[in-house]
């Protein structure tokens, strides 16, 4: 299946060109077969990188581009993805291990993000301000210049697309580096892109190791942006990196989101969104839903009627259209979310179901696990303290509205959280009161690129997505235009 997958070529300043960094091995997480082995960027392929980039970001016929026309780029991006679609959706599933349904939604997801921020930065304006003298003024904005996309292995697609789209529509250079688990299909967008047109240089994909490429494109003084889905150790490294040049980033980092149901909460509903929320990409997600809170008074109904549906689910071959959860992204990601379940265990907590690696047929050379429930926990335990990012759910009472609350904020992170009730008010206060980036009511894990997206606390810093995801990318600049005609009175000048 090799031939179906890019050939290992780095797409370095709009040439493809063999890496001469670390040796980078991409492997179908269901079986363990290898897909590629291919040479990743080294600290020398990203300098050739930000010097072409460097060039052609300056250049009239980018730069000086209008908003529309500009936007005709991405509209070509986005019709060069769906005619790929299955391409890149196939190829997703054997980086990732992601079931084909899943990655056939994120390849959708992509497509329409271009597709928005285009039609976004057609009607993104700039602005008069209000005149306070003889002047005219006006706040306008520009391309930051060469920005560093940094992304993770769990959704590299999609969150290829939310970091480049509106970087490019604000008419920077991007260098994207992805996660060295899933390098194949952004080495494909890049594909997709140069026959889109983009002029050279303006977009190169660098997958090579952090503490190369990465560093390089963090500390190097060109670089006038980072844009970083990661996790939040990594996160703060890269912030106290670019404090160091007063550089902007944004950061979108772990999770460890409640979920919330209360006793008057439509059950099946509550279900299936629980099951959707934590289970879906094998828990691999920042927003995974991984802390539940149930209201004491349904707590053991509700628990064991979600034990139930969740011994219920497929866990399969990601190819398989009946897969609902795949294999985990690599055997040393399926070890490191034992060691969290083993750990729990250690401490007092009771597994109800899951909390193994299955084995027989497919089980035996895939990075599987079984979606897991643990009971008997408290809110201070570190498994309902630290990001497992696999398929493992901790559940725990709660009495009233301030109970839940005061539990749902004690936790270092702030990314997400989704709520059950009948309840609207109810729904609203606790939303609000939630100190978290995005809640989501009767309902987990849906998004909009139109809606904006980002962390509280440790879950990060800065938004994506939606009309303003462009400015993120833009430097605002003040315009005073005299309408006078006379010298300022301050030099007092002698007239004639």
């Amino acid at each position: 299946m090799t031939h179906d997958l890019p050939d290992g070529r780095l797409f370095i300043g709009g040439e493809w060109e063999i890496g001469t960094g670390a040796e980078i091995t991409s492997i179908f997480p269901a079986d363990g077969s290898v897909n590629r082995v291919l040479k990743g960027a080294s600290r020398a392929d990203g300098e050739r990188a930000i010097a072409r980039a460097l060039k052609a970001q300056a250049d009239p016929a980018w730069r000086g581009l209008k908003p529309h026309e500009r936007a005709r780029y991405l509209h070509r991006i986005a019709d060069g993805i769906d005619a790929n679609a299955q391409r890149i959706a196939f190829i997703q599933t054997r980086d990732t291990g992601k079931t084909l349904r899943e990655t056939s939604a994120l390849v959708a997801s992509a497509a329409a993000t271009f597709r928005y921020m285009a039609a976004a930065l057609e009607t993104l304006d700039d602005s008069l301000t209000s005149p306070r003298g003889d002047y005219l003024t006006m706040s306008v904005h520009e391309p930051l210049g060469l920005v560093a996309a940094i992304t993770p292995w769990n959704s590299p697609i999609a969150s290829d697309a939310q970091k480049v789209a509106p970087a490019l529509a604000a008419g920077n250079a991007v260098l994207l580096k992805p996660a060295s688990w899933s390098p194949l299909v952004s080495l494909e967008l890049a594909r997709i892109v140069e026959e889109a047109g983009l002029p050279k240089g303006l977009f190169s994909v660098l997958p090579g190791a952090g503490r190369e490429i990465g560093n390089l494109l963090v500390e190097h003084p060109s670089i006038a942006k980072v844009s970083f889905t990661g996790g939040t150790s990594t996160g703060r490294t890269l912030a106290r990196q670019a404090a160091e040049k007063l550089m902007p980033v944004s950061l979108e980092l772990g999770g460890k989101s409640p979920t919330i149901v209360f006793s008057d909460a439509d059950q099946e509903l509550a279900v299936a969104g629980i099951l959707f929320g934590v289970f879906s990409s094998s828990g691999q997600s920042c927003i995974a839903g991984s802390r539940l809170f149930v209201q004491r008074a349904i707590y053991d109904q509700f628990v064991t009627r979600l034990v139930a549906a969740t011994k219920a689910l497929v866990v399969g071959d990601p190819l398989d259209p009946a897969t609902q959860v795949a294999p985990l992204v690599h055997p040393d990601h399926r070890s490191a979310v034992a060691a969290h379940v083993a750990q729990a265990v250690e401490d007092g907590a009771t597994v109800l179901c899951g909390g193994f690696a299955p084995e027989g047929g497919i089980y035996d050379t895939g990075s599987y696990y079984m979606p897991t429930i643990l009971s008997n926990v408290t809110n201070t335990d570190r498994i309902c303290r630290e990001e497992v990012f696999g398929p493992v759910l901790v559940v725990l009472p709660f009495d009233d509205e301030a109970d839940v609350i005061a539990q749902g904020n004690d936790n270092d992170y702030g990314l997400a959280c989704g709520l059950w009730t009948r309840d609207f008010p109810r729904a609203y206060r606790v939303a609000r009161a939630i100190t978290t980036g995005t809640v989501w009511i009767n309902t987990y894990k849906q998004f909009s690129i139109s809606t904006p997206f980002g962390g509280e606390k440790d879950a990060g810093m800065g938004r994506e997505k939606g009309r303003e995801g462009i400015r993120a990318y833009m430097a605002q600049k003040s315009l005073y235009v005299d309408l006078t005609g006379r010298p300022h009175p301050w030099a007092r000048l002698q007239e004639g």
